[in-house]
């Protein structure tokens, strides 16, 4: 009975080691880097990467123009940027709606008036990103270093609210 119970506190704290290692392994893997050189394609087939836009305010949003909560969020897209271009904000639109959404971007873009680039992700950015979550639409804020400051998933008043707060914090100046 004596080594039967010893056998079983041993496997226990190895299971509890286990957990630990993964929770340890889950978290750090929730932490948004840069996805490094991959990026997306733009219009006129020239590839960009979040690096290119190293001083400003970036606002990466993956969307696609079938989906009804990022046709609902575009407006304010289109109002932040212009308001806030000119300060150094940049509105990067990722279509992530599949091949057929493709031919509708242009439309879309006509129909919001969008003036901000739209744009193709690469395969591993678009997996980096929406890797553990596909919902969209999804936006990604990052500072004029190109850290991440907030990751959005889905729209709503109030996340338009507070990304329009971020945007005002990250594009102040730094006082050294």
């Amino acid at each position: 009975m004596k080594g039967h119970e010893m056998h079983r506190k041993v496997t226990i704290r190895i299971l509890l080691c286990t957990l630990m290692l993964s929770a340890v392994w889950a978290f750090s893997s929730c932490t948004r880097k840069p996805a490094g050189p991959a990026g997306w394609t733009l219009a006129n087939n020239q590839h960009a990467q979040l690096s290119d836009y190293k001083g400003k305010v970036v606002l990466l949003d993956f969307y696609a123009t079938w989906c009804e909560p990022c046709r609902a969020e575009t407006p304010r897209l289109v109002e932040l940027h212009k308001q806030f271009a000119a300060q150094g904000l940049q509105v990067i639109g990722l279509n992530v709606g599949g091949e057929d959404d493709r031919e509708q971007v242009s439309n879309f873009a006509k129909q919001f008036g969008i003036q901000y680039p739209l744009a193709f992700p690469d395969d591993a950015l678009a997996d980096s990103y929406l890797g553990d979550n596909q919902n969209i639409p999804q936006s990604f804020l990052f500072d004029r270093n190109g850290n991440i400051v907030k990751r959005f998933i889905g729209y709503s008043e109030n996340s338009g609210a507070e990304l329009e707060q971020l945007i005002k914090t990250s594009l102040t100046p730094v006082n050294k």
